[in-house]
């Protein structure tokens, strides 16, 4: 019986670098850390986590698939994959109902309408405004001093969400600060953000037309307040995979591995 292969996928995102590791018959180890400033770095660290948990040093893999924004800084030799193609690959194999994906990073929102093969058959991105981002999470959360992890769950508590009059991250931040001052509550303002942030969510999907089953992942896969107002904006179902940080690098992985059977 011959040795088992495995397969990686490193995704080098603004906000974090993932790693996932897969054999023939699905995921073998994970791991993730806060990009920082050296993404040499952190990829490395990140990379020998996952190898660590898998039991295996790196010359055993027989592939790997680097994606995310800094792919071109990776320590390693690898093949380059748009991270929008490996998200579509990987959500596909976790959903094999999925046709629409949106991508919720640190930076931008994507929005993709995937084939049932998991290829892309068009795409939006949002313009590079932190409204459009979880960026704008994170500007809100330490505002309010509420840890990233709260978000969701203390938003689903909002009886009264904030109207917000503006779709500037800017001026939507001065605005928050002036509902703090009023006495909004936390879970109000919160529950404001994601449903304006959802607003913008929906036009991108809207401008691709609403294909489901509707797969969300990055950073605000992990916030059911915003998973939920997404839905409510869509009026649809809103499909999260259980790590949704994770899911453009198990793609990833899933590629190498694809690429080498």
């Amino acid at each position: 019986m011959s040795d088992p292969k495995y397969y990686a996928g490193l995704d080098m995102g603004s906000v974090s670098i993932k790693a996932v590791i897969v054999d023939e018959r699905g995921l073998v180890a994970s791991g993730l850390i806060p990009s920082g400033g050296n993404y040499k770095t952190v990829a490395q660290k990140v990379m020998d986590n996952a190898l660590t948990q898998a039991g295996l040093s790196f010359d055993r893999l027989s592939g790997l698939v680097i994606t995310g924004l800094g792919a071109a800084g990776a320590p390693f030799a690898g093949r380059q994959v748009s991270d929008i193609s490996c998200q579509a690959r990987g959500c596909s194999l976790l959903f094999p109902s999925a046709r629409t994906i949106i991508d919720i990073g640190g930076q931008f929102t994507k929005v993709a309408k995937i084939t049932p093969e998991g290829r892309i058959a068009d795409f939006l991105m949002s313009e590079k405004c932190a409204t459009g981002s979880g960026r704008f999470l994170q500007v809100i959360a330490r505002i309010l001093s509420v840890p990233l992890d709260e978000i969701g769950p203390l938003s689903l508590q909002s009886e009264k969400p904030v109207e917000f009059s503006t779709n500037c991250a800017v001026f939507a931040e001065s605005e928050t600060i002036s509902r703090i001052a009023e006495g909004a509550r936390p879970a109000d303002i919160l529950a404001g953000v994601h449903r304006a942030m959802a607003a913008k969510v929906a036009m991108l999907v809207k401008r691709l037309k609403l294909t489901p089953d509707v797969v969300l992942t990055g950073g605000g896969g992990e916030d059911s307040g915003l998973a939920l107002a997404v839905g409510e904006a869509l009026k649809t179902e809103i499909l999260v995979p259980d790590h949704p940080r994770l899911s453009a690098a198990f793609g990833a992985a899933c590629l190498a591995r694809e690429n080498h059977s």
